[in-house]
Formats: C-alpha cells, sequence, structure tokens
C-alpha cells in the first residue's frame, strides 16, 4: 500500500510541474487535465537527471573547436543551409541528379534523405554529392524494417509490430546493430528509426505495423533495444513521430490527424518512450504533423509548428538536447497549415533543428533569409541549430569524411548472417493463441491432414515445408459446399491465410474468406495459421470451432518455414501477442507448446557452421556433374537437431530435361539396410526376441543344417561370418542372349507369375526360395575375416518376417516411417507416386532391357518383387535424414522412443575393432583411407552406403547429419568403374562439411 500511495503522489507531482510551467510565449498554452482510466497503460515512469542519462556520442573539446572554427566562416546562407535536408531518390535519372547538385550548390543544403532506389546507386550519388558540398552532408533514411524500405537488393528485417512479440530484447538489440552496421556501410548517418508510437487505435491507416504494440512498456522495451544497437555502430537513431502518432485515425501524409486527449492521457501514455529512451540516449527526434488542442489550442495547427509542443514541451520539460527533424514538409498534415516558406519559419520558430523533405528549397530558403534580415529568425536562434547540426556531423566523423568503398558493397550489406538472425526473430515471435486439446504441436503422423489457402499471396514455401513433416493434402474448390464434402476425409485442416507483405497494404479477410473460414471450422478440426498482422483477426467474431490459432504476422518465406516448425513440434511457441484482438485476445496473450524432437530448419550460422565455407558443396557438386560422375544429387546437412543446408543439384538424366528437385525420389540401395531392415531388427534385439549370441539356426530354419547354422547373430550383422559378397541370381534365369527366359517369367501376371520385377516382367512366385536355398548352400569362407555381404541383410528380411509373420514393407511403414513422417521412403514407390518424381537408375541392358525408374536397381531385390532387406527403397534426403536423427537420438524422435538408448549403444559398438573391422551391427564405421568417409569424422560416427552412389553418416560428436544421394548408375556402370568414388566427391563433401564447423 506505501508503494501505491508514493506512486499516486508522484505521478500527481509530475502533472503539476507539468501544469504550472505551461505558460509561455506566442500565446501557447497547455490545457489543464482531464481524468481519465489508462488500464495496462497506467505504468508511470521517472525520468532521469540529465546527468544521469545515458551518452553515446560524448562531447569533446576538439569537436567544439571544429563546430566553432566551421560556424565562425559560415556566411548566414550557409547557416540557414544547413537546416535543410532535401529529398533524394537514386531511381530518378539526371535531371534530378542535377536538381539536387544545383542545390547543395546554390543553397548549400545540409543534409540528403535518400527515398527509392539502389544501394550501388545511392553510394555512388552520396560521394558525388558529397563532393559538390563545402561542409560534409547528413545522409539519411527512412529504415524502419531494414534499407530495404527504400533500396532494392536490400536485407529485409520483420516489421516491428513482428519485433513486438518478441521477448528476448537482445535479438532486438542485435536487429538494431545489423541496421546499424548496413547504414553505416552505406555511409548513411541517420535512421529514422524506432517508431515510437503506441498502436492503441488498430484502425491507424499509418502506424500499425511499424509500431512495436499497443502497450507503452513494450514499446519502450523494444524501441530502446533497437536503438543500442544502431547507436552502438556509430549510427544516429530518430525516435517518431513526436508526441505520439499512435492512436490516430487519420494519417498525416494526407491530412491533420487530431489527437482530442487530455495532457494527462499524453503524458502518461504517448510520452512514456520518449522519456525513457531519452534515458538510455537517443541522439535524435522526429516531431510529427498532429493537431493536440490539450498541448496547443490553436485550431489546424500542426504539432511540428508549435513553439509549446517543441521547444517548452519536448525541450524544457523533458529535457530534450539532441536534433530535432520536423516530419516531412511536403506531407498534407503539414502544407494544409502554411504555404512554402511561410511553413519553414514556423517549424524553426518552433525549436525544430532541420526541416525535413520541403516541396520548394527557394521559397523557403527565401523566406527564411527574410526573417533573418528582420531579426524574426536571430542568430541566437540559428546559432542553437546549426550548431547542434555540426557538432553532430562531427560526432558522425564527417570532420574527417571519406567516400563511400564501392566495393563489396552489394555482398556486404546483405551478409548471411542476416538470415540466420531472421530465422530466431520468427522463432521467437510466432504466437500460439488457442490450443484447443492439444491440438499443437500435431504429434500423430499417422493422420490424414488437409491443408486450404485463404488469402491472395504466396503459400509455397509453408506448403512445402508441412509437406517435410508428413504427407499433407492442398485442397482446393471453388464451392464451400464441394469444399468441405473433400474435407471430410481429412482428420486435421490447416488453414493458412496468406496476405502480401507489404506494410500499408490491407491485410483482411473479405467477406467470402469470413464464411468460408466459419463454415470449414464448423465442420472440421482446424489450425487457422495466419500470416498477417494480428488486426487481420478483428472481424472474426467467434473463435469457438477453431480448435488452433497462429499468428505468424507475415507472410515471407523464413516466417513460412518457421511456423511450420511451430505446428509439428520441431520448435516451441515463444511469442506474445502485441496488440488486443477485441475482447476475445490480450496484449501478451501467447502459449507455450511442447518442443517435440524432430528436425527442424535454420540458418547455418545458428547452429555454428560457416555458410561460405558450405558452399564450397556447389563447386564440388559441379565437379562430380561436369565430369559425368552423376547426373544429379541432393545433399542435406543438419547439425544439433536442424537442417542448415539443402540442396538439390543436376538433373534426373544427362539429357538435362528434368531438374532434381528435395521432394524427387532416390534408389538408396544398400542404405535400405540400415533404414529399413535395421531398425526392425533393432526393435526385435531390444524387445529380446534375439541377442548376440543367437544362432542364425535359430533364426532361419533353412540354415539349420548347413555350415552356416551357428553363425552368430553379432558375426552375421558385422559382416565377420565369412559369407560371400554376392551371388548374380538373374544370371540363372536368362537365356543365351540374356533375355529372360520363360520358365522363370512372365510378360503379363498371374497366379503363378505375380512378382513385378520390372514393367511388363513378373517372375515365379516361388524363385524366393530359390534364393535362399542358393545362400544356404553357398560356400562359406573357413577364415575368420570380414567380408561385406548382402547375404547379411537378404537372411534378416526372412527372420523379421517369419519372426512377425509380417512383409518387411509393412513392419517398415507400420514400426517407423508412418510416425517418423517419412512419406516419401517406401518399396516400389510407383505404386504411390508419378514417375516423373523418380530418379531413373539405369538404363538395363543385361537384364530387364529396359531404363530402370520407379523400380530397384539391384537384380537380387527385383527378383524379390522390389523388397528386399539389402535394397529397394526409394527415398529423398530428407527422409532419410528423419532416420539418421533417430539413430543420432540414440532411438527417440518426435518425442517417441523406438528401441532404447542401450540397444542402439549396442548396435554401434565395433565389436572386432581390435582385428581392424570397424563396422558396428549393421552400420558402417570405417572412417581411415579404406572407408567411405573423408576420415576427418569421429571413431563414434556411423552411416552406410549404397551402389547407386549415396551416402547417409551421423557424428554423434559434432551432431551432425549428412546425406547424399545420387545416381551415379545412370545411365550405366562402365568398365572405368565407380568415378564417383574414385574422385572421393561424397568424401570431399563431407570433408567441407567438417571444415565449416565454427570453432
Amino acid at each position: 500500500m506505501k508503494d501505491f500511495l508514493l506512486k499516486i503522489s508522484l505521478y500527481t507531482a509530475i502533472i503539476l510541474l507539468i501544469t504550472n510551467c505551461a505558460t509561455t510565449k506566442n500565446s501557447d498554452t497547455i490545457t489543464n487535465l482531464k481524468k481519465t482510466s489508462f488500464s495496462e497503460n497506467a505504468a508511470i515512469y521517472l525520468a532521469k537527471n540529465k546527468s544521469e542519462r545515458n551518452i553515446f556520442f560524448k562531447d569533446s573539446d576538439n569537436e567544439t573547436y571544429w563546430v566553432d572554427s566551421i560556424y565562425n566562416k559560415m556566411t548566414s546562407r550557409e547557416k540557414i543551409g544547413q537546416l535543410y535536408m532535401i529529398s533524394v531518390y537514386s531511381n530518378k535519372d539526371s535531371v534530378h541528379e542535377n536538381e539536387v547538385k544545383a542545390l547543395i550548390k546554390k543553397y548549400k543544403v545540409g543534409g540528403l534523405l535518400f527515398f527509392q532506389g539502389g544501394p550501388m546507386r545511392q553510394a555512388k550519388l552520396t560521394n558525388e554529392y558529397q563532393s559538390k558540398s563545402d561542409v560534409p552532408l547528413f545522409i539519411a533514411i527512412d529504415a524502419e524494417w531494414g534499407l530495404s524500405m527504400r533500396l532494392d537488393s536490400t536485407y529485409r528485417y520483420p516489421w516491428n509490430m513482428t519485433l513486438g512479440a518478441i521477448e528476448d530484447l537482445s535479438l532486438i538489440e542485435k536487429v538494431g546493430k545489423n541496421m546499424g552496421n548496413e547504414n553505416k556501410r552505406m555511409g548513411i548517418h541517420f535512421n529514422f528509426a524506432p517508431v515510437l508510437d503506441i498502436n492503441t487505435n488498430p484502425k491507424n491507416p499509418i502506424i500499425g505495423n511499424r509500431s512495436f504494440g499497443e502497450v507503452k512498456t513494450n514499446v519502450s522495451n523494444k524501441a530502446i533495444a533497437y536503438m543500442k544497437g544502431v547507436q552502438g555502430q556509430g549510427v544516429f537513431s530518430t525516435g517518431k513521430h513526436f508526441p505520439g502518432h499512435g492512436d490516430t485515425a487519420a494519417d498525416s501524409h494526407h491530412t491533420l490527424p487530431l489527437l482530442d486527449f487530455s495532457l494527462e492521457r499524453i503524458d502518461l501514455v504517448e510520452l512514456y518512450p520518449y522519456k525513457r529512451i531519452f534515458d538510455e540516449g537517443l541522439v535524435s527526434v522526429m516531431v510529427g504533423h498532429l493537431e493536440i488542442p490539450s498541448l496547443d489550442p490553436r485550431k489546424n495547427l500542426p504539432s511540428s509548428a508549435s513553439y509549446n509542443v517543441v521547444t517548452h514541451l519536448l525541450q524544457k520539460q523533458l529535457g530534450f538536447e539532441g536534433l530535432i527533424f520536423t516530419d516531412g514538409l511536403a506531407m498534407k498534415g503539414a502544407t494544409n497549415f502554411l504555404g512554402p516558406g511561410d511553413l519553414e519559419l514556423a517549424v524553426i520558430l518552433a525549436g525544430n533543428d532541420i526541416l525535413l523533405a520541403p516541396i520548394d528549397v527557394p521559397a523557403g530558403f527565401e523566406k527564411l533569409e527574410t526573417a533573418y534580415k528582420n531579426g524574426i529568425l536571430t542568430e541566437e536562434r540559428l546559432a542553437h541549430s546549426v550548431k547542434k547540426i555540426l557538432r553532430y556531423k562531427y560526432k558522425a566523423g564527417l570532420n574527417t569524411y571519406k567516400p563511400v568503398v564501392l566495393e563489396n558493397l552489394v555482398q556486404d550489406i546483405n551478409p548471411s548472417e542476416n538470415e540466420a538472425l531472421h530465422y530466431k526473430l520468427y522463432e521467437n515471435a510466432i504466437t500460439v493463441l488457442k490450443n484447443e486439446k492439444e491440438i499443437l504441436p500435431i504429434k500423430n503422423l499417422n493422420q490424414k491432414i488437409a491443408y486450404v489457402k485463404l488469402g491472395d499471396d504466396v503459400n509455397s514455401t509453408f506448403v512445402t515445408t508441412l509437406k517435410k513433416y508428413t504427407e499433407v493434402t492442398e485442397v482446393k474448390n471453388t464451392n464451400i459446399d464441394s469444399l468441405n464434402r473433400k474435407l471430410k476425409n481429412y482428420n486435421t485442416v490447416i488453414i493458412g491465410f496468406h496476405k502480401v507483405n507489404k506494410t500499408w497494404d490491407k491485410q483482411e479477410f473479405t467477406a467470402t474468406e469470413l464464411v468460408w473460414l466459419q463454415e470449414i471450422s464448423k465442420h472440421n478440426k482446424v489450425i487457422l495459421d495466419i500470416f498477417s498482422k494480428p488486426y487481420s483477426l478483428l472481424p472474426l467474431t467467434n473463435f469457438d470451432d477453431i480448435e488452433g490459432l497462429v499468428v505468424s504476422y507475415q507472410n515471407s518465406d523464413i516466417s513460412q518455414v518457421v511456423s511450420a516448425e511451430v505446428l509439428f513440434g520441431a520448435i516451441e511457441a515463444k511469442g506474445k501477442l502485441p496488440v488486443s484482438i477485441n475482447k476475445h485476445f490480450n496484449v501478451n496473450d501467447g502459449l507455450s507448446t511442447v518442443k517435440l524432437n524432430r528436425l527442424g530448419f535454420t540458418a547455418p550460422e545458428n547452429e555454428g557452421m560457416n555458410p561460405l565455407v558450405l558452399s564450397k558443396i556447389d563447386s564440388i557438386a559441379k565437379k562430380a556433374i561436369d565430369g559425368k560422375m552423376t547426373p544429379g544429387m541432393q545433399v542435406l546437412v543438419a547439425r544439433k537437431g536442424n537442417v542448415i543446408f539443402q540442396k538439390s543439384y543436376g538433373h534426373h538424366t544427362y539429357d538435362n530435361t528434368m531438374k532434381v528437385s528435395n521432394s524427387d525420389l532416390y534408389d538408396v540401395a544398400s542404405i535400405s539396410k540400415m533404414i529399413s531392415t535395421l531398425p526392425n531388427v533393432m526393435q526385435l534385439y531390444d524387445k529380446n526376441k534375439v541377442n548376440l549370441d543367437t544362432k542364425l539356426k535359430k533364426m532361419v530354419p533353412v540354415f539349420a543344417k548347413t555350415d552356416k547354422k551357428n553363425i552368430t547373430f553379432k558375426d552375421l550383422l558385422t559382416h565377420y561370418a565369412g559369407l560371400q559378397a554376392w551371388i548374380p541370381f538373374y544370371k540363372a534365369t536368362l537365356d543365351a542372349d540374356n533375355k529372360p527366359l520363360e520358365k522363370y517369367y512372365s510378360k503379363v501376371p498371374h497366379t503363378q507369375f505375380s512378382t513385378k520385377v520390372a514393367d511388363h516382367l513378373y517372375i515365379r512366385n516361388d524363385y524366393h526360395d530359390t534364393i535362399m536355398k542358393i545362400i544356404a548352400n553357398s560356400p562359406r569362407s573357413l577364415k575368420k575375416e570380414y567380408k561385406y555381404s548382402d547375404f547379411t541383410f537378404i537372411i534378416l528380411k526372412e527372420y523379421l518376417e517369419r519372426k512377425t509373420k509380417q512383409p518387411l514393407e509393412v513392419l517398415s511403414q507400420k514400426n517407423f516411417y508412418s510416425s517418423l513422417g517419412m512419406n516419401n521412403t517406401l518399396y516400389n514407390p510407383l505404386t504411390k507416386l508419378d514417375k516423373n518424381h523418380i530418379v531413373p537408375s539405369e538404363i538395363d541392358n543385361y537384364f530387364r532391357h529396359q531404363v530402370v525408374q520407379g523400380y530397384v536397381h539391384d537384380m537380387a531385390a527385383a527378383m524379390e518383387g522390389g523388397v528386399a532387406g539389402h535394397a529397394g527403397i526409394f527415398s529423398n534426403a530428407m527422409d532419410v535424414a528423419k532416420m539418421m536423427q533417430l539413430f543420432l537420438q540414440k532411438g527417440s524422435y518426435g518425442n517417441k522412443r523406438y528401441f532404447s538408448e542401450k540397444t542402439f549403444d549396442t548396435f554401434n559398438t565395433s565389436y572386432y575393432a581390435a582385428v581392424g573391422v570397424q563396422r558396428g551391427l549393421g552400420f558402417d564405421k570405417r572412417i581411415a583411407e579404406v572407408g567411405p568417409t573423408c576420415a576427418c569424422v569421429s571413431e563414434a560416427s556411423f552411416g552406410h552406403t549404397g551402389f547407386t552412389g549415396d551416402i547417409a553418416w551421423v557424428d554423434p560428436e559434432t551432431d551432425l547429419v549428412y546425406v547424399f544421394l545420387s545416381n551415379r548408375t545412370y545411365p550405366e556402370v562402365t568398365a572405368e568403374g565407380n568415378k564417383l568414388s574414385k574422385e572421393k566427391i561424397r568424401e570431399d563433401i563431407q570433408k567441407i562439411i567438417q571444415e565449416a564447423i565454427i570453432k
């Protein structure tokens, strides 16, 4: 209670002080206070003494000397010219450029405000214009969300409204730091940001997304962090639009907005961010064009022309001593009050230092000159602003001006770390507002999920990323009833509302979309994800039928990726709503969601990887393709649970007609052993159905009376059992011309010939038994040594199917692929996918006599109907990475445990390392020069390769997953042999990945 009374008494004292001081010249008066209620904006801030304020740019004797030396040499015209900052464009013709040069030469203008154009053009013009000026020019830009607000070929950061949802202020400061560096590199001294307006009016037509939110503490915290980042790089921040443009329904570009609030309200709300940021060292302020009767009762008087506002309130009462800019003097909020010349004089007399972007420089200049000669604009008043301007020119380093260096300019202002920061910003901003029955994150990937698009902007990145997690079907129809009938077939419907990523464009649901949203939600389990400003939700009167509600703020590629991650639990939701949505959702609403250990996506820097080093993979891929080692490939790198590199190169074939995409499927050959047969075997081991000493005769009866009967489970899986490498089973089924014999094959399926080998080729159903007998009776080496054999996994498939009484393809789908979201991993992909999405592996002229596309390349696996323990899986790099991540996480993925950590460790042990066998149980662990790796990975690493030109490898010590898929066997395996292997393409890429780790 004592603290409460103290706050009340302090607040009363502040109000009395403001009221008692409100008698100034020019008949300006400040009206008495009116009591109002301000809910969450009721916090009071007691400003520091000036001596306690933070100072970014300290004064010095050298500065004073320089300022005086320049000022004392100036004519009155040169002094007046310093007050001007004129509009400049880098996308206009030579006529405009010559006009600017003329203004610099004749009127000695002190600064330039750049608008639309490009970075290189602007930099060149900056150097050109600076060379024409006797006193170096201030260069300024409106770059609230980065240089891209004005310039092409530059980086676009999220809007302030998006940043307002982030609780981690260090990220906001990092945004400011990056922007400050980019501005500095461009020779820019002022960034006209941050916006300090508190957007308490959701219908505000000009501020909106430019504000950090509707609560003054949030706006202040974010603005201060932003300012610290910018000014920490030696660039000046400009807070705007004083005293506050947030609670208006009009745009000062087109009219004079009215803020008809009491002085109490303005002091408590609008001025709060300014008080706080002044104490933290803000350098400059922009005064808005606003009519505020409680601060100045004159009708239609813009605040920028009010002595009460600019001098009495801003400078005297709030103690601001930095530079003061007018808002743009071409805006109707100003020009409707006075014309050129009279307007400039009025705003200077009001206390502004810099005239921003006036319409008519000559007219204004003449008016100011006349006023100076007549003593209306005194030498004292002129010196106050001009010396202040010169002081800040010194602080900006303009006393030793250097031109903008053009070399590498575009690269320097677009560093790769921007993307890394962008990911972090959205990871912290995206906000979950509803989560009925914990619909988020989507845990069950066995369900049918539909996606419906609303809005008129792009959605491809969102849909693509959703599909990286599981099968998601985009459902469309022009009729809502027909659409709902289609949606009945799905368990969950994701509705994405995508609006164009432009600040001032309307981002509203159409009347039709509101009806559709209502109807879809009424009949389905719905997750609504809006890629637009939160105010888009205002027209919704009821959210009862929407189970999940996500605000993703903007429709950028990165927001779409991160939002999909939130939906599927790769990251948790952290954002807090920066504005209220009617009575449904309040400021700071935002639910946390569970993080599942699924793969996510981010920039390399966020996981300690150097993207410039990783980019060298491109040249290795090009070398392989140009050298005819493979027509194309997919490469994926994940670290610490996030995919940080995923690219596809080349084409399906050498005719270059179809490019490889990330979603295309490759025949992964022997990687099938590791991602299909092996995990199923590990589950049986985990359930104590088999152990390291289990004999083969017990596992598969056909071996009970052979010389292989006592092979142990451990020896079998470590390729230490003396089995043959392989047998070309198919040769015994061909005639003298290498054509399939009718005894074994049929061109059409029927009762005895229903096992499909390829197009128009079916093998006898009982030939599987023949293969098993051939293996059982094959010679076995009596010498105890390592010999890699396909027989191991052919045998294990037989064991699995006998033990579980289920086919291998069913086991893998049921036990792993379905719940892992490996919807692009399967045997015989032509049963599900179009052939154009499957990369061909060979033109077979020795067995099947056709292009092998969608059918397994391995001949023995083909004779097994495409499903074998050692080969047959088709997949893409993303899906393979999921299984590798499961191994890296020792049997857990998506917060589901598939087998114990102990079981994984058992299988990832080299039992015969002492005799040089670098094999685990099913895993390849060879890291020496003879192995498939770069010999730069740890001994704990493991993986497998595939005959068609593949590798999937995990290094637990560096928390890395590496997947490389190719079709090096296309069009045929030549006498030259495996050029991909000989040239160490996969190994060289792995070496680059290791080198990319930031130490």
